[in-house]
């Protein structure tokens, strides 16, 4: 198999295409779908979002690296606007809200991305190589369709991991959150990438959360790389706070096959939950949502020049 190399062009994402979230959490949904009404202002909250991005991108972040990922249901308008102006768009085939990996659009995946033509082709996937094993080989069944699918099109596909904690791991380490986090799920990290690569899923790019130790980021960056892959990395925000995710963005631009991030709510939660409860006005909220992410593309490119 041809293998393109990710490795060198940096890709700096802002990341929007929460779904259950926003219709939970956001706008206070909960057991039943949006009206027709409600998924319209969803749809511009989220295009308050993509003006905060293309603000940004007019002050300066480099339009050749910067990117966005946003969702067909509430930004289709979004996701076509970006395409015919040349950004990088990214966009998820996945399901929202559920712990197990399947397609939003089940055997019609294909025809979704076909239509919208996103640059990247994106999943989350949830996978912990200790935790639920019958669901980790249903998942890899799905992700292997996938990824031979995009590697057939030749289109680029971006796998979003996480690896949550089991009972047991968390027990370990005294339900520490933050101890599991720098402790434990690094070297869980690098075993997933290895079970999804001999599985025969097999990304161009992975979306990973970050981590603060030098030597954990690189152990990711060589399993990524295993076997002369030329797969990128970047580190997600996964809501974190502000110094958080300073913290993982500083310690991955000093490590060669790290080639940016993807932060999302880190960025736009706060105005847009101000903006809803009428604490700022719409423009504002769109200067808010640009300037957090000019910041975080800045820190990005000068930590990498340092």
């Amino acid at each position: 198999m041809e293998r393109v190399d990710y490795t060198k062009k940096g890709l700096l994402i802002l990341a929007f295409d929460h779904r259950s979230s926003f219709v939970e959490k956001l706008f206070g949904i909960k057991g039943r779908a949006p009206t027709a009404q409600e998924k319209e202002q969803i749809s511009n909250y989220k295009g308050n979002i993509f003006e905060g991005f293309k603000l940004a991108v007019a002050r300066g972040v480099p339009k050749d690296i910067a990117g966005l990922l946003v969702d067909e249901e509430f930004g289709a308008n979004i996701a076509r606007e970006a395409r015919a102006n040349g950004y990088n768009l990214a966009m998820p085939v996945e399901k929202s809200g559920q712990d197990e990996f399947d397609f939003e659009y089940g055997d019609d995946f294909r025809r979704h991305i076909e239509a919208f033509d996103p640059k990247y082709t994106k999943v989350l996937v949830r996978y912990n190589p200790e935790g639920d094993k019958d669901m980790n080989k249903r998942q890899l069944s799905r992700l292997k369709v996938l990824s031979d699918y995009l590697h057939t099109k030749k289109r680029t596909f971006l796998f979003e991991l996480l690896v949550p904690a089991t009972k047991g791991q968390l027990a370990k380490v005294g339900e520490s959150k933050e101890l599991y986090d720098t402790e434990v799920r690094p070297k869980l990290m690098v075993v997933t990438l290895s079970e999804i690569q001999k599985a025969g899923v097999e990304p161009g790019i992975w979306k990973l959360e970050g981590t603060e130790k030098e030597s954990d980021a690189l152990a990711l960056v060589k399993q990524a790389q295993a076997g002369g892959r030329k797969a990128g990395v970047i580190t997600l925000g996964r809501g974190e706070s502000k110094e958080m995710v300073q913290k993982w963005l500083t310690t991955g631009a000093k490590i060669k096959g790290i080639i940016g991030f993807a932060v999302g709510r880190t960025i736009f939660w706060d105005p847009l939950a101000e903006l809803k409860a009428g604490k700022v006005s719409r423009d504002v909220a769109i200067e808010m949502i640009a300037q957090n992410y000019l910041e975080f593309a800045n820190l990005w490119i000068n930590e990498r020049k340092g």
